[in-house]
């Protein structure tokens, strides 16, 4: 089968249809989407009854559970928290309703684990680096892992038990085969890029064949960011939408 992996939306309406267009004309099956639809962005209710049509897999993030208040947002940054109460105040209940309905922040489908941070830590945890990559990979049961979180599309493998594991960012059109090996794999972020690449992020999986390739679509970040300060959100939300980080 082949799925679409997406994750980080943040209330970036503009961001997820491009992506959603993008996978349209890809041949996907499924949509497989790793959390935070909300946060940062000015069209939380939107996204996440978009997420909700679209996608066969709907994790919950930090960000989501924040606007649900389900976790405390007093270790978010301040602008990540002023988003956090803004979502509160501003998302119609019907989102709120599908949000609450979710699982939480981890699944399995065709014997890939799914979390929204780390397999170790499914809320919180930033995998960046090969230590952290390495401890993940002991802990995960499922040969291959799918993580989103960092906003940063990249992949970790290691060959078998006694190799260093390898950490790669992985930028448009990188490709990867899968089928050996153990892996943790970051498709980026659809709606808030922090690798220097603007553009959307997502990643494409074929589950039998366990090859990958990574996407990058551009959308009208112009629009975004001044949605963001009609929000009344605070302006560097939009800003930081131009670069990338």
């Amino acid at each position: 089968m082949k799925v679409a992996v997406i994750s980080d939306i943040h209330a970036n309406r503009h961001a997820l249809d491009a992506v959603l267009a993008d996978i349209d004309e890809s041949g996907i099956e499924e949509i497989w989407f790793l959390g935070d639809a909300v946060g940062y962005g000015a069209f939380p209710g939107e996204c996440v009854l978009t997420l909700k049509d679209r996608c066969s897999v709907f994790l919950l993030g930090n960000h989501d559970l924040a606007a649900l208040r389900e976790i405390d947002i007093g270790t978010f940054s301040p602008s990540a928290a002023i988003s956090a109460r803004w979502t509160r105040e501003h998302m119609d209940e019907d989102a709120f309703e599908v949000l609450r309905g979710l699982d939480g922040t981890s699944a399995e489908r065709e014997g890939i684990g799914l979390f929204h941070a780390s397999p170790r830590d499914p809320i919180w945890e930033y995998v960046v680096d090969s230590d952290l990559a390495e401890d993940n990979l002991d802990f995960q049961e499922q040969r291959v892992a799918l993580i989103g979180h960092s906003h940063i599309a990249l992949y970790f493998t290691r060959v078998d038990e006694m190799s260093r594991v390898s950490s790669v960012l992985a930028p448009e059109g990188t490709e990867l085969e899968m089928s050996a090996g153990k892996w943790l794999l970051n498709p980026g972020s659809a709606g808030q890029p922090r690798d220097g690449d603007p553009r959307s992020a997502w990643a494409e999986l074929d589950t039998e064949s366990f090859q990958a390739r990574f996407h990058r679509v551009q959308y009208p970040v112009e629009e975004a960011a001044e949605a963001i300060r009609k929000a009344g959100l605070p302006s560097h939300l939009g800003d930081r939408l131009f670069k990338g980080q």
